[in-house]
């Protein structure tokens, strides 16, 4: 699962005087890697251009393939960062063609070639700016620390005006770099969406294809919920059969033998019946189980961090909750949260021989984000019995995702994202 990331300016949970520095920190970083697709860029226009102009003597029908899998292979390049940076950038299917004819009538071929002329300009221009923003902000801001050791006639600023010749000068040229950092923290996040926002209009997938393919996901969601309601029905079930029902059957049969020995032997009677009393106790015992199977009636009572914080107490092993998601959301999905942890739990607690485990959940941008992880022996598989694809399952259904990450010899993540509206 690709969970998502913080962009420029969104909030990430930091405290808010650090916010702008972060965000500013991963604009730049945002920005000088766009600018590495842009410098390719340059070339690949290039050789369309080239391929175009010669295409009528022929030449260009030979550089056409060549042409069209370098467009394709940066396009592709070009999704991949900014799929690491933000949003999924969902690729077209299939992918665009590399042969000439079938390329000049393939929209996503041509969307391509629009990114390419805007990302080779714009974002070559945005990419550049950004990296040396922070060499002119470093460069002038320290400048009065060493602008004695510089020539007589050597230049001031970075961006090549003036000269110091004393004290004030040198100063006024250090406002010049405060300046650039005020530009850096202020508008390099709005330069990074402004030079990401070309590639993912143009290089993602068509509407009507986004379309499709939400369909599909929406179809394969509804499966998985029928699934998961449908399993849900067999264990309510057979809790019912196997437990209460045969207790409250052994209730039913002790209460007749009870009466008829009411007549013979009062003393045998009363044992009998307080056998029957202590069989509809845990039949009673059972059928609370199993409701609060349906719903914990802790999340009504005490909300998600108290029954997160219930769980924790009762776990095996020791556990941190940390959670920071006021208000409440739909039943439906703190329920699945709740059952999320307390599945989670019950597996470090079998199979992982974890020493600790914490609990992190989190409500930003109307989804909840929800967080185990454990520092025991690793190697999880949802194939393995472990409950994992139940949860998958359970998740799935509220159109969540699901990212384990366990490699042998620890440590476990398990991240759940859950829209919640809120």
């Amino acid at each position: 699962m690709t969970p998502d990331r913080a962009g420029p300016g969104q909030d990430d949970g930091s405290p808010a005087a650090a916010r702008p520095l972060r965000a500013a920190t991963a604009a730049l970083s945002q920005l000088v890697g766009g600018l590495g697709t842009a410098l390719t860029a340059l070339p690949v226009l290039l050789l369309l251009a080239v391929t175009a102009l010669t295409a009528p003597a022929g030449i260009g029908l030979l550089l056409a393939p060549l042409a069209l899998r370098a467009l394709h292979a940066l396009a592709r390049r070009e999704r991949a960062r900014l799929t690491r940076v933000g949003s999924e950038v969902v690729p077209p299917h299939p992918p665009p063609p590399t042969r000439t004819r079938p390329a000049l009538a393939d929209p996503a071929t041509r969307r391509e070639v629009r990114w390419l002329l805007r990302h080779s300009t714009a974002g070559l221009l945005l990419g550049t700016t950004a990296l040396l923003l922070p060499v002119i902000a470093v460069r002038d801001t320290t400048f009065p620390l060493y602008w004695r050791l510089l020539p007589e006639n050597a230049t001031a600023t970075s961006i090549g005006l003036g000269q110091a010749h004393s004290w004030p000068q040198a100063l006024a040229v250090s406002l010049l770099g405060i300046g650039a950092i005020a530009v850096i923290v202020g508008l390099t996040p709005g330069m990074a969406r402004l030079q990401a926002r070309p590639g993912r209009a143009l290089l993602a997938a068509g509407p009507e294809e986004d379309l499709s393919r939400r369909v599909a996901e929406l179809t394969a969601t509804r499966a998985a919920a029928l699934d998961a309601h449908a399993t849900e029905l067999r264990r309510i079930e057979r809790a019912l059969h196997d437990g209460t029902q045969n207790r409250l059957v052994s209730v039913t049969v002790l209460l007749g033998a009870a009466r008829r020995q009411v007549a013979r032997d009062p003393s045998r009677a009363d044992e009998i019946l307080e056998r029957a009393q202590s069989a509809a106790e845990q039949a009673l015992a059972e059928l609370r189980t199993v409701a609060r199977g349906i719903l914990p009636p802790v999340l009504d009572d005490r909300g998600l961090e108290g029954a997160l914080t219930g769980l924790a107490a009762g776990s095996p092993v020791p556990c941190r909750i940390d959670v920071d998601a006021p208000g409440r959301r739909a039943a439906s999905v703190e329920a699945t949260a709740y059952f999320v942890v307390a599945e989670a739990l019950t597996n470090i607690a079998r199979h992982s021989g974890a020493d600790r485990a914490t609990v992190t959940v989190r409500n930003r941008g109307g989804r909840l984000r929800v967080r185990i992880d454990d520092d025991g022996r690793g190697g999880a598989d949802e194939g393995c019995g472990s409950g994992l694809t139940g949860i998958r399952r359970r998740v799935a259904a509220h159109d969540g995702t699901l990212r384990l990450t366990s490699p042998v010899g620890g440590p476990t993540t398990l991240e759940v994202d859950l829209p919640c509206g809120a």
